[in-house]
């Protein structure tokens, strides 16, 4: 079984990017003897004597390379690479021949992904300290002890993490940054609602706007909507079941002008023709509810375009610098 981590919404991820490029990796500094001062006029370097003072300001330590920087925190370049180099690696892994045109557009797309994962993650690490949200130590040895049971083991856990080049310290960095996103991720959807004003609904699609006209003047001279969609909609999914939409709240339907029709619709009453990127729309209401339970899977497609609409305001208040 392979080591694995809290899931956080497939934000994103990449949001795989969102979740695994995070991590924080302590670096160390080299020693060495001490430089000789270099007379920066061009002249010769002068060795350094112990004892004798030496009239001019030591220069402040070298920063590390960064790739990015968020609101004034610092991405470290070296971060980065480790990240880049780990998801390279189990691209090629899975198969990808980095020497073809398609490896190395997909690698870049990778590069991408794990910097624009990396600044999201420290975003929402700057809203959860806004918010004073955080993991303690407590829940995090906690989720450690599960991921470790469920590898099989300290030993087990061990060798795996030596499979994937990983230090134990720097799991745990990951693991913490995944648990965080979780909890910012969880206060943030709760904000949709499980119920929703929604609409029952069909429709006729036709990509032709003379026969669009021309079955609206049908349905206005008493035809069946129905009968009318099973006959000439272009729809497939719902030509056979007369254009039925089904029960729909706002922000599910892929056509925002059929939505906004629906919605602006008593209960039987049909739309003009309604024109969409895919074609031209003849929409009828057949029932509303202000308040109707929204299912399972609208739900989450709602909480994660949510999520994204809130991940988006935080870029667009955020100064991001990439280098």
């Amino acid at each position: 079984m392979t080591l694995r981590r809290t899931a956080v919404l497939g934000m994103c991820i990449l949001l795989a990017g969102l979740l695994a490029a995070c991590d924080e990796i302590p670096t160390t500094a080299t020693g060495g003897v001490p430089a000789p001062t270099t007379d920066l006029s061009g002249g010769q370097a002068v060795p350094t004597q112990p004892g004798v003072p030496i009239d001019a300001t030591p220069a402040p330590p070298t920063e590390a390379p960064l790739i990015a920087r968020v609101n004034g925190e610092p991405i470290r370049l070296a971060d980065y690479q480790n990240q880049v180099a780990k998801f390279e690696a189990a691209a090629v892994a899975q198969g990808l021949d980095p020497n073809t045109a398609d490896g190395q557009a997909t690698l870049a797309q990778v590069r991408e992904n794990v910097l624009s994962g990396m600044i999201d993650q420290l975003l929402i690490e700057q809203e959860a300290r806004r918010k004073g949200i955080g993991v303690s130590d407590a829940d995090l040895e906690a989720a450690m002890q599960d991921i470790i049971a469920v590898s099989g083991g300290a030993d087990a856990f061990a060798a795996q993490l030596a499979a994937l080049g990983e230090a134990e310290a720097e799991f745990r960095s990951g693991q913490r940054a995944a648990m965080l996103a979780s909890l910012i991720r969880d206060q943030v959807i709760a904000e949709v609602s499980p119920a929703a004003p929604q609409v029952h609904a069909r429709h006729i699609l036709i990509d032709n706007i003379d026969l669009a006209n021309s079955l609206l003047a049908q349905l206005q001279a008493g035809a069946d909507f129905a009968s009318l969609a099973q006959q000439y909609s272009q729809d497939t999914l719902t030509k056979a079941g007369g254009g039925d939409l089904d029960w729909f709240p706002r922000g599910v339907l892929i056509s925002r002008e059929v939505e906004d029709a629906a919605f602006a619709l008593q209960n039987g009453q049909y739309s003009g023709v309604v024109q969409s990127a895919f074609g031209f729309h003849i929409v009828q209401v057949i029932e509303t509810d202000p308040a109707r339970p929204i299912p399972e899977n609208q739900l989450v497609e709602l909480q994660k375009a949510h999520f994204e609409r809130w991940m988006a305001s935080l870029r667009s208040a955020a100064v991001i610098e990439r280098f």
